[in-house]
C-alpha cells in the first residue's frame, strides 16, 4: 500500500539532556532517514539542552535557535536570521527526563508492534510512532510553522483527524482553566499554540494518549494485551512458543530451549537459553546468554530485571538493576524495595540502611532512586544478575552473597544514569535484532514460508551489515536438501547484491554468462550444491566494489538459481514414457499439427518454481485461428547420417535451413536464440542424439537408425503472439520425431517431455502452453506443490451447444506489439522468490479463480466468464507490472463497451488480445470501431474457435531423398 502524502519536514530536532547522547541520537535520526521514514532532504539535529532541568519551554527556544543557525547557513547567510523560519516546517521532539525502564528514554522504548508494509524491517520505538503520527496524521495540510511534541507518552490519533496548526503535545502540558487536562470521552485534548495567533484548544475525536509514568505496572500494561489469546512475539525467534503465556510480550529476543513467560510479563532485547521460568508481572531486558545461568532454577515474579551497558571513567562495562513491579520511584511516602517495605528487606537480606544511604539520611527520606543498591564493579570478577538476585532469598547475616555485594562499587539509580553508555546500548540492540533476524531468515527459507525477506535485506544493507546475512544465505543454500529452498536462498543473495547497488549499475535483468562464473555454475550443473555455493561466494567477493559489478553479480546469482529450477523441473522426466512401434520407412513423413491455446485463468501459477512451490491451476482452450491449426512439425528418416533442420512460417515455406553433420553443430542447443536451437534440443531430449557421447553423430545415427533425420517446424502465428507457440511447437517436434524414430508418446507424457525440453533449451517456462495446445477443447491443468513435478489435466464439461456459442463470441485481436516474455518472467520470479505479499496473495488468487472460471464454463455463462477475464487481466498486471503497453490500454478502453471481458494472451506485454463479445459475430463491427481510433498501429482481428482435436499425428507417403535439399 502506498504511503499517503505527509509533511515534508524542513527540520526535525530531537532535544536531549546529556551531552554524550547527542551523537548517539543524531545517528538514530539518520538511520531513520536511510529507512525512508524521514524525507531525504530533511535537516536532522540532535540538540543538547542548554542546562540541566531546563524545561520544555527553554529546550524549545534553544532548539529553534539551533535550527535558525543551520537554516541560515544552508540559505547562504553569514549571520543567524529568523527569516528562514517563516517558510519552514519544523518538528521539535523532546526526549524528556530519565526513564526507569529504558536506558535510552521513553523515545526509544520499543513497542510490541510491527509494520508489515515498511520497506525496511526494524524495531518500532515510541519515537517512530510519534514521527508517523506527526508526519501523516496531524501535520498534513498545515502551513509552515513549528510543531512541538513530547516523547514521554504513547499517542493514538485516527488516520484523518482534520487538524492543522502548531500543536503542543506533551504529558506535562497545562490547559487553560476552562479546558480541563483530561479529554472528553473518546477525544484527545490538544492545546494549539500558534506563533502568530492566539492559543486555542483543539480536540481529536477518538484520539488518546497515555503518559509513560514510572509505574512498572502501568508500563507493563501498556506493552501487553491482557485479553489476548496468545503471546505477542515481535521481531523474535522463540523455540518453544507454547511456554509463553497469553497476555505476555516478547520483543527483539532470541529464546533458545524452554523459556517460560507468565501472563502480563515482557521480555525485550534478551538472548536467553533455558530452562528459565519468568512468572507473571515481570519486565526483563538487556540480558544475554552469559546471564542465563543466573536465572536457572529460579522463578521470577513481579520483578523488573535489567542489564545495562555502562562506561565508568572511559572503560566499558555491564551493570544490572533489580526492582519490584510495585516499588515506588517517588521520593515521598512509604518506600519499598522488591515489593516489600525497606524494614522487611533489611531483615531478609542483612543489608543495612548505611549500605544504601549516607548516615545523615533520615528514615523518612529513604527512597529507591537514591539507594546505592546496584553493583557496577567487583574487585575480582565480572558482575551478573546473581549479584542482585540473592536479595530475593533469606540470608544469614554475613552470608557470602552479602559480603560480595558489599565489596562491590555500587551506585544508586540516580548515580547510574550519567554512566549509562547509550551508544553501546543501541548498538547491542541492533546486534541482537540482526542475530534474531538471521535465525528468522534461515527458518523462513528452510520452512518454505511465504514471508518476504526483502525488508530484512534492506535493513541489513541500509545499516551496513550485509555480510552476516550473505553468510547465512550461503549456509542455507549449501545445506538445502530441496532445490527449491536452495534456489530461493540464491535469489535472496541476488536481492542483497541488488540492494547494495542502491539503484545504480544498470538493470537487474540481463545476461549471466561471464566466464569467471562458469566454474561455480559447472558445480551446480553437476549436482554438487555445496561446492557450487562455496565457489559462488568466492567469486562474489571479487564483485562488491562498485554498483555495476554488484548488479552483474546479482544477475549471475539469478542464473545460478535458474540452474536449480531447471534441475527441479527436469524431475518431470519421471512421467515421460514411450512405446516402441513399427519404424516408418525411409522418406516417410510423420506430420504433427496443433491448435494454439488461449488461457482463461490461472496463468503464471504454472511457471516454475510457482508450479511446484505453490501448486498451479490453469484453465486453457485449444483454439483454431481463422479456421486453421497454426502450429506443426514433420519429420522423416533420410539415408544420410545427418540432421536436416528447417524452420518456417508455413509448412510449404522454410526460411531457416540448417544441416548438422557433427556433434559440434549441435553444441548451441541450449542457446535459445541460436538458429534451430529448439529443433536441436528436440533431437537430444527425444534420445535420438547423445550430444556428450564419444561416438560421432554419424556413428550414432547409423548404428540406431541406419541414417539421419529431417525435421521441419512451422508456426503461422507472429513471434511473441502470447498463444503458447514455442511450447506447442516443441510438443509437435517431439511427437513427430519420436514417431519417425519408431516410438509413440502419450499426450500427458508429451506435456512433461516439453517441460524437460524447455529446461534443456534454458528458456524455462511453465506447462500451460503445451496443456492448452496439445490437449483438445476446454480443460484445467493442475500441478501440486511438490516434486517431482507432475501435471494432471481435467476436461471441463460444458452445456450442449455452448462451444458454438463461445465460438460466436470469441475474437482475437493482434495488437501489433511483440511481447518480451523473458524479461517479464525474470521480474515475476524475482518477486516470487522475494515473497512480496501482493505477489503471494495474487498467486493464490490465480489458482482460486481458475476453479471459479471452470464453474463459469460448466454453467455456460458468458457474463461470468467475462468477469473472470477482466479479473484475470488485473491479476496478470499485478504479477508483471509493465505488461500493458499504452496502445493496448487505449485499444482495450475502446473495446470495453462491446465486450463481457478481455485480456492479453499469455504473459501480456503485446501479442494477441482476446475478447468475449456481448453480441455474436462482431468481427466486422469491432474492425469499424478500431478503425476510428488513432494511434493503434498495425492491428488485425481474427476469428477463433475451440479446437476439439488437439494434437494430431499422421503418416504420409514416402518421398525419396537422395541429396540434401538445403543449400
Amino acid at each position: 500500500m502506498e504511503q499517503p502524502k505527509g509533511v515534508d519536514w524542513t527540520v526535525i530536532i530531537l532535544t536531549c539532556q546529556y551531552k554524550d547522547s547527542v551523537q548517539v541520537f543524531q545517528r538514530e535520526l539518520e538511520v531513520r532517514q536511510k529507512r525512508e521514514q524521514i524525507p531525504a532532504g530533511t535537516l536532522l539535529l540532535a540538540v543538547e539542552d542548554p542546562e540541566k532541568r531546563v524545561g520544555s519551554g527553554g529546550a524549545t527556544l534553544n532548539a529553534l535557535l539551533v535550527a535558525a543557525e543551520h537554516l541560515s547557513a544552508r540559505a547562504g547567510f553569514t549571520v543567524v536570521t529568523s527569516d528562514v523560519l517563516h517558510s519552514a516546517w519544523i518538528l521539535i521532539l523532546h526526549m524528556g527526563r530519565d526513564f526507569p525502564f529504558d536506558d535510552c528514554g521513553r523515545a526509544f522504548t520499543c513497542l510490541p508492534v510491527e509494520n508489515p508494509e515498511a520497506p525496511v524491517e526494524a524495531l518500532v520505538c515510541n519515537l517512530d510512532c510519534l514521527l508517523d503520527i506527526m508526519t501523516y496524521r496531524l501535520g498534513p495540510g498545515s502551513p509552515p510553522g513549528v510543531w512541538v511534541c513530547s516523547t514521554d507518552m504513547l499517542l493514538s490519533v485516527p488516520a484523518n483527524p482534520g487538524l492543522w496548526g502548531c500543536l503542543l503535545l506533551c504529558g506535562d502540558c497545562r490547559a487553560p482553566p476552562s479546558h480541563p487536562r483530561e479529554p472528553a470521552p473518546g477525544c484527545l485534548h490538544l492545546p494549539r499554540l500558534g506563533l502568530r495567533s492566539p492559543a486555542c484548544p483543539a480536540y481529536v475525536s477518538s484520539g488518546s494518549y497515555s503518559y509513560m509514568t514510572s509505574s512498572a505496572s502501568e508500563f507493563l500494561l501498556s506493552l501487553t494485551l491482557p485479553g489476548a489469546p496468545g503471546a505477542q512475539i515481535v521481531h523474535s525467534q522463540v523455540e518453544e512458543q507454547q511456554l509463553l503465556a497469553a497476555g505476555s510480550s516478547v520483543v527483539s529476543c532470541l529464546l533458545e530451549g524452554p523459556v517460560q513467560l507468565g501472563p502480563g510479563s515482557v521480555l525485550q532485547h534478551c538472548h536467553l537459553q533455558g530452562p528459565i521460568h519468568i512468572g507473571a508481572g515481570c519486565l526483563v531486558t538487556g540480558l544475554d546468554t552469559a546471564h542465563s545461568k543466573a536465572l536457572h532454577g529460579r522463578e521470577l515474579r513481579d520483578l523488573v530485571l535489567q542489564g545495562h551497558h555502562t562506561r565508568l571513567h572511559g572503560s566499558p562495562g555491564h551493570a544490572f538493576t533489580l526492582v519490584g513491579r510495585l516499588d515506588s520511584w517517588e521520593r515521598q511516602g512509604a518506600g519499598t524495595y522488591l515489593n516489600v517495605p525497606w524494614s522487611e528487606f533489611f531483615k531478609r537480606t542483612g543489608v543495612r540502611a548505611w549500605d544504601l544511604w549516607d548516615p545523615e539520611t533520615l528514615p523518612a527520606e529513604y527512597c529507591l532512586p537514591s539507594a546505592r543498591l546496584f553493583p557496577v564493579l567487583h574487585p575480582s570478577r565480572e558482575l551478573g544478575p546473581q549479584d542482585l538476585l540473592w536479595m530475593l532469598d533469606h540470608q544469614e547475616d554475613g552470608g557470602e552473597a552479602l559480603r560480595a555485594w558489599r565489596a562491590s562499587w555500587r551506585l544508586s539509580w540516580e548515580q547510574l544514569q550519567p554512566c549509562l553508555d547509550r551508544a553501546a546500548t543501541l548498538a547491542s540492540r541492533r546486534d541482537l535484532f540482526f542475530r534474531q533476524a538471521l535465525h528468522k531468515a534461515r527458518h523462513v527459507l528452510e520452512a518454505r514460508q511465504d514471508l518476504s525477506l526483502r525488508p530484512l535485506i534492506w535493513a541489513a544493507v541500509r545499516e551496513g551489515c550485509p555480510g552476516p546475512l550473505l553468510a547465512t544465505l550461503d549456509q542455507v543454500a549449501a545445506g538445502a536438501g530441496d532445490p527449491g529452498v536452495a534456489a530461493r536462498a540464491l535469489a535472496c543473495v541476488a536481492d542483497v547484491l541488488g540492494c547494495m547497488a542502491e539503484g545504480r549499475g544498470g538493470l537487474r535483468s540481463g545476461p549471466a554468462a561471464n566466464p569467471e562464473w562458469m566454474r561455480p555454475f559447472s558445480y551446480l550443473e553437476c549436482g554438487d550444491l555445496a561446492a557450487g555455493v562455496e565457489a559462488l561466494a568466492q567469486e562474489r567477493d571479487k564483485w562488491l566494489s562498485r554498483p555495476a559489478l554488484l548488479v552483474r553479480a546479482a544477475r549471475h546469482y539469478e542464473g545460478a538459481g535458474q540452474i536449480l529450477i531447471r534441475q527441479a523441473v527436469m524431475s518431470a522426466q519421471h512421467f515421460v514414457s514411450t512405446e516402441q512401434v513399427e519404424l516408418p520407412g525411409p522418406g516417410q513423413w510423420v506430420v504433427a499439427e496443433c491448435p494454439a491455446r488461449v488461457d482463461f485463468s490461472g496463468g503464471w501459477s504454472d511457471t516454475p518454481p510457482l508450479a511446484y512451490e505453490l501448486g498451479g491451476a490453469v484453465l486453457g482452450l485449444a483454439v483454431r485461428v481463422d479456421g486453421r491449426r497454426p502450429i506443426g512439425a514433420r519429420a522423416r528418416r533420410i539415408p544420410e547420417p545427418e540432421l536436416w533442420l528447417a524452420v518456417g512460417p508455413r509448412q510449404d515455406e522454410m526460411t531457416v535451413k540448417i544441416v548438422c553433420r557433427c556433434l559440434a553443430d549441435l553444441r548451441d542447443y541450449c542457446q535459445p536464440h541460436a538458429p534451430g536451437a529448439l529443433l536441436k534440443a528436440a533431437f537430444i531430449c527425444a534420445g535420438i542424439v547423445h550430444v556428450h557421447s564419444e561416438l560421432q553423430l554419424s556413428e550414432q545415427l547409423l548404428r540406431t537408425f541406419g541414417g539421419g533425420f529431417e525435421l521441419h517446424t512451422w508456426s503461422e502465428l507472429p513471434h511473441g503472439s502470447g498463444l503458447g507457440t514455442s511450447s506447442i511447437l516443441a510438443g509437435t517436434a517431439l511427437a513427430a520425431l519420436q514417431r519417425a524414430a519408431g516410438r509413440v508418446v502419450g499426450t500427458e507424457a508429451l506435456i512433461h517431455a516439453v517441460l524437460h525440453l524447455e529446461q534443456v533449451l534454458t528458456t524455462g517456462g511453465g506447462w500451460q502452453d503445451q496443456v492448452g495446445g496439445l490437449m483438445p477443447g476446454i480443460k484445467v491443468g493442475r500441478s501440486r506443490a511438490q516434486l517431482p513435478l507432475k501435471v494432471e489435466v481435467e476436461e471441463v464439461t460444458v452445456p450442449e451447444g455452448f462451444v458454438q456459442k463461445l465460438n460466436d463470441h470469441l475474437l482475437l485481436v493482434y495488437t501489433g506489439k511483440t511481447r518480451l516474455a523473458r524479461n517479464l518472467l525474470q521480474d515475476v520470479l524475482r518477486s516470487w522468490y522475494a515473497r512480496l505479499p501482493a505477489v503471494v496473495q495474487n498467486a493464490h488468487s490465480l489458482v482460486r479463480q481458475t476453479e471459479e472460471c471452470a464453474e463459469g464454463f460448466r454453467q455456460g455463462s458468458l457474463p461470468l466468464l467475462g468477469q473472470c477475464l477482466t479479473s484475470y487481466w488485473e491479476q496478470k498486471k499485478l504479477m508483471a507490472p509493465g505488461c500493458e503497453p499504452l496502445t493496448v490500454r487505449r485499444m482495450m478502453d475502446v473495446l470495453a463497451p462491446h465486450v463481457h471481458g478481455q485480456s492479453l494472451a499469455g504473459a501480456g506485454g503485446g501479442g494477441f488480445l482476446y475478447l468475449l463479445t456481448k453480441e455474436p459475430q462482431q468481427k466486422e463491427a469491432l474492425e469499424a470501431v478500431l478503425a476510428k481510433t488513432e494511434g493503434l498501429g498495425n492491428y488485425s482481428i481474427h476469428l477463433v474457435e475451440v479446437d476439439t482435436q488437439g494434437l494430431s499425428l499422421k503418416l504420409l507417403g514416402t518421398e525419396a531423398s537422395t541429396c540434401c535439399p538445403f543449400p
